[in-house]
């Protein structure tokens, strides 16, 4: 048969090729199954029917599973520019705009070709033979932005000043002449980071650092004294007055004074005579981003050398991601995920079990970044991947992959994780395991997140004698910092000691006079478990208020045990703190004393309601105070309950942590039940009829209609959310006291010894979870390895006790 020649071919082909709609997500830098790009040695080809794109090794399974046969084929090629371009000093806290952060990215050339599948026949582009849909179709392409580029946005800057609304009226007073020079705080001997009150004239040291260094406070107090409310900064006047750096008190952020000159001349002074010898607020926050060597976290200084190979694979920060890259390396460092979504599931099989869109779909996600991380295909010198020159060991770097798409997913139902600010890796890895299981919900025995999953009981001893006993699912251990257990406490004294004399002089204390507390992780361990006093308890034996005692202990101890450190308190006045602690963490741990035992012989449980048929719980009531400040910062009333109960009225920071940590789960809007079988929920069959016909078990549907106040769409989520409860469906006894130690919070869960061994650390720089730099140290092939974003390397003094998640796996035995 005479073989049908090119243009003819895709003449056969056109119903296979779509114009693309201003709706349609067109991709053309990433390949939907892996990390190739059009830079990538086969280039990438772009279904012009689907508008997704795939690698050369990929290209033939999706002709496989759509029948598309017509590509469009994208192909970079570096151009060859010169090695001492100049790199410019960034003007502007932002990446990839004009004055921003100059990645000094070299240029591509872009060729363009339609290839017909499954021969690979190939057209060049552009040309005026082409049939008219096709060119229409391949501009179309080439000129939408990509869907890569609209869900991940380079670009960060800091936010545009605005004019206060309180210079164009603002009264000046006094006759004031200050000098061009030799500034002095009016209340103290500092030096530096001076303000000017802009109407009286003041000149008083800015705000003191949540680390004692900065200043005093003395010009904020001044505003507060008489509500003057604007000052500039000394120093950073210049020629340039855009550039100085007014802050408006009472509306709490730099503005820009438009009257500036005018207000400065006021008090004799002539800008265009000043240098500029300061930092403003925003530079010192893009010196800090733009200096990443932040000391002993990222081993500043340390000659680091570079790993490359399987496994070591580096993360591209995408924009403020290194909360997501840190806590992902470690993921993928853990058996259970590493088989599950790399050594039990190649790509195609799950772009096979994949949607038509294999981009919104998590396991094909999953299985991609696993791939990426673990398979050494992009852990390669940066030379070697664009075919330069190769150099030394010392000055290799990769490119790391970028894990847009995955993030894409990930985030798509959480409003904060969507967006480009940073954000907390503790609360990103609880809601990245909540997704996981969801999506395992069908296959429970398959879910990797079970690794890190366990159970905590309190028992709740009553002044009665009696007890009772709940338990709770989690995945994290959540340790508070007892700072009194610090194993230093007379360096401490002779530091704060020091400390106190050099502020009284106005002085800062350098970095290496700074003294820390080191507390042992077996002292934030024993506070967990230690006795804990529960005031106005509800005694169901008592039929009153009472004092009870809480301890908690864990029924199942996981194959991996994550610690978080309570680093971030509110001070007075809900100002957030960080703990400049040490916690000294050994690399083996062994929890086995903190495995709780249940119900003992000789133990009585506290009644589940009073005869009279009060519904009081035997857990404690919420209380009011606790539940008063919570809402008062804007939590939902039902919400600060549930914290209030959960953390047994521990305090307001305890509740604090507990609601920050569970506001996404599916069953934090369902009303509190307390258990009273006077008042148990009626259920209405046709409503599990509903949930029976989205084909669960009966006996499934009605457990979770009772755990969810009879809700459907609460009850749905508790099934995804309870994967465990299918294997104990069938012999528990719906009818039992919820305080006779039920067994389904357990069935299933992972367990073993209490031995384990250090493995992995997320530490965090910066004041905030919200702001700074993660990055994660893991223990592989018996080294520890720096993972900073895409850096990767062998690292040399592993900051075990600065961590802020510990990672622990069990040690067989």
């Amino acid at each position: 048969m005479e073989e049908m020649n090119p243009m003819e071919l895709l003449r056969s082909k056109l119903s296979r090729v779509r114009i693309p709609e201003p709706t349609n997500r067109i991709y053309k830098q990433e390949c939907c199954l892996s990390f190739d790009s059009p830079r990538s040695e086969g280039g990438l080809f772009v279904d012009m029917n689907t508008f997704l794109a795939f690698g050369k090794d990929h290209v033939a399974w999706n002709y496989e599973k759509t029948g598309n046969p017509v590509h469009l084929h994208i192909k970079q090629t570096k151009k060859l520019v010169s090695e001492d371009r100049p790199l410019k000093k960034p003007a502007l806290l932002a990446i990839g705009i004009d004055g921003g952060f100059d990645n000094n990215e070299p240029e591509y050339e872009e060729t363009h070709n339609i290839v017909i599948l499954p021969s690979y026949v190939t057209l060049p582009f552009p040309s005026v033979e082409l049939p008219e849909k096709v060119r229409l179709t391949v501009d179309a392409i080439l000129m939408a932005e990509g869907a890569e580029r609209k869900e991940q946005v380079a670009a960060w800057t800091a936010d545009k000043k605005q004019k206060s609304r309180y210079a164009m009226e603002l009264q000046q007073i006094g006759n004031v002449v200050v000098p061009p020079s030799g500034w002095k705080c009016a209340k103290c001997d500092k030096t530096d980071n001076l303000w000017l009150n802009l109407t009286d004239g003041m000149i008083l040291c800015g705000r003191k650092n949540w680390d004692g260094t900065g200043g005093n406070n003395h010009a904020v107090e001044h505003y507060k004294e008489t509500g003057y409310p604007l000052a500039v900064k000394l120093g950073t006047i210049a020629s340039d007055l855009e550039a100085a750096d007014v802050f408006s008190y009472p509306e709490d952020d730099s503005v820009i004074d438009p009257n500036l000159a005018e207000h400065l001349a006021y008090f004799g002074i002539d800008f265009s005579s000043l240098q500029k010898t300061e930092m403003t607020t925003a530079e010192r926050e893009l010196d800090q981003n733009t200096n990443f060597d932040w000391n002993r976290i990222q081993e500043s200084g340390q000659d680091v050398e570079p790993i490359f190979g399987p496994g070591y694979t580096g993360l591209v920060n995408l924009g403020n991601s290194c909360y997501m890259a840190a806590t992902m390396q470690v993921v993928f460092s853990t058996q259970s995920f590493c088989r599950q979504y790399y050594m039990n599931q190649s790509l195609k099989m799950a772009f096979e079990t994949a949607p038509a869109d294999p981009t919104v779909d998590l396991n094909m996600q999953l299985t991609k970044l696993a791939h990426g991380l673990l398979s050494g295909k992009y852990s390669l010198p940066a030379s070697e991947r664009d075919g330069t020159a190769t150099p030394s060991v010392k000055d290799a770097k990769q490119e790391g992959i970028p894990p847009r798409m995955f993030k894409a997913v990930i985030a798509a139902s959480h409003p904060e994780f969507s967006t480009m600010r940073q954000q907390d890796a503790l609360e990103f890895f609880l809601h990245f395991l909540d997704q996981v299981e969801r999506s395992n919900a069908a296959k429970p025995e398959l879910d990797p997140s079970r690794s890190f999953k366990f159970s905590v009981e309190d028992r709740i001893l009553c002044s009665s004698g009696k007890v009772a006993y709940n338990k709770r699912l989690d995945y994290i251990l959540s340790l508070n910092i007892p700072l009194h257990e610090a194993t230093n406490k007379q360096e401490l004294e002779a530091f704060n000691k020091i400390k106190a004399e050099k502020m009284s002089e106005g002085k800062d204390v350098s970095n290496d006079e700074i003294v820390r507390p080191r507390v042992p992780l077996e002292a934030c361990l024993a506070n967990f478990a230690a006795p804990e006093e529960i005031p106005d308890f509800y005694s169901s034996s008592l039929k009153a208020k009472t004092t009870a005692l809480k301890t908690a202990g864990l029924t199942s101890f996981p194959d991996y045990l994550v610690l978080h450190m309570r680093k971030f308190v509110m001070e007075a006045g809900w100002v957030p703190k960080k703990l400049d602690v040490y916690i000294d963490v050994p690399d083996i741990i062994d929890i086995s004393h903190m495995r709780s035992k249940g119900l003992q012989p000789g133990e009585e449980l506290l009644p589940e309601a009073a005869p009279e048929g009060e519904v009081e719980s035997s857990q404690p009531v919420a209380d009011d105070a606790i539940v008063g400040q919570l809402a008062s910062m804007g939590f939902n009333q039902l919400h600060c309950q549930k914290a209030a109960i959960n953390t047994s009225n521990a305090g307001v920071e305890d509740a604090m942590n507990w609601l920050l940590s569970h506001m996404n789960d599916p069953d934090i809007d369902a009303p509190i039940s307390h258990g009273a079988k006077g008042a148990e929920l009626s259920i209405d069959q046709s409503a599990i009829d509903t949930l029976v016909s989205f084909g669960f078990q009966e006996e499934i549907a009605r457990m979770a209609l009772k755990a969810s106040g009879g809700d459907i769409e609460k009850a749905t989520d508790w099934i995804f959310n309870n994967p465990n409860a299918y294997a104990a469906a069938s012999t528990m006894d719906t009818d039992t006291a919820s305080n006779s130690t039920p067994t389904l919070v357990d069935t299933g869960l992972p367990d073993g010894g209490g031995r384990y061994r250090l493995f992995g650390i997320v530490s965090h720089i910066g004041t905030s979870t919200q702001c700074g730099h993660y990055v994660a140290h893991i223990l592989k092939d018996g080294r520890w390895v720096i993972f900073n974003d895409n850096k990767v390397g062998a690292s040399i003094d592993p900051p075990k006790d600065m961590g802020y998640l510990y990672f622990f796996e069990r040690i067989s035995s």
